[in-house]
């Protein structure tokens, strides 16, 4: 079954007097339990894809459908500049409910520790994992922090891990919601090379126990030769899929 369908999907961007078309109608199917990658050199757009599918950016144009839902159905596109209030707050619904996000420059709260950087997202809203009690919600946490290595880290800052432990916690902050697609920015270009192989490890391992979608945004050669699903793209046009 496909989690993500893009139809026709286009961005561009106004710069200055150009118009630059970063996304150039793209359609493809991403199915669920696919270990999947954006592929191509510097821009060719697919970080604006992968946050197109992140409802991060609004596409100028095209349909989004994630797990079923016509994500910009009723919706001119090509009117909204801006996202409106109401649209605005759909796609953080949306997002809380199918979405999780690693980012490479890991964006962790500097003030809590590990424990709570993973747990935070369980106190944002309606998510998958809303439904879990609060004694297991805790238990999910602690499998979680077991899993990526890092249960006895758990009451350290961030600025006391290395950089692949922080990156660590940031993929099982990913995952605490249940969410059934995780999206990834070149999650290893901040790491060296033996805490990158050891994340995508990981990720890949995660991405076969747990059954979760992942979708990178890439041009590491490693990341590509470990998928089972490669989107290639060159100045906003795919080339293969």
């Amino acid at each position: 079954m496909a989690v993500i369908e893009l139809k026709n999907v286009s961005k561009i961007y106004q710069m200055e007097k150009v118009q630059v078309k970063a996304v150039d109608n793209a359609s493809f199917k991403i199915e669920q339990g696919e270990f999947a990658a954006l592929s191509g050199p510097s821009g060719s757009g697919k970080s604006t894809l992968l946050n197109i599918i992140g409802l991060i950016d609004l596409p100028n144009s095209g349909s989004i459908i994630l797990e079923g839902n016509d994500v910009y159905k009723g919706i001119d596109l090509e009117k909204s500049k801006k996202v409106p209030f109401k649209i605005d707050s759909k796609l953080t619904e949306l997002r809380r409910a199918h979405l999780g996000f690693i980012f490479q420059t890991f964006n962790l709260i500097p003030v809590l520790n590990v424990w709570e950087n993973v747990e935070f997202p369980l106190t944002l809203g309606t998510s998958p994992a809303s439904s879990l009690s609060a004694s297991e919600k805790k238990d999910w946490v602690s499998f979680l922090l077991e899993t990526v290595g890092l249960t006895d880290w758990k009451n350290h800052k961030p600025s006391e891990l290395s950089g692949g432990q922080r990156q660590r916690v940031a993929i099982a902050r990913a995952l605490v919601t249940k969410a059934p697609i995780i999206l990834a920015d070149e999650p290893t270009a901040n790491l060296d090379s033996k805490n990158g192989d050891q994340i995508l490890e990981l990720m890949k391992d995660l991405n076969q126990k747990l059954k979760t979608t992942f979708v990178f945004s890439t041009h590491d050669p490693k990341i590509v030769a470990m998928s089972d699903h490669v989107i290639k793209l060159r100045d906003g046009k795919i080339l293969e899929q």
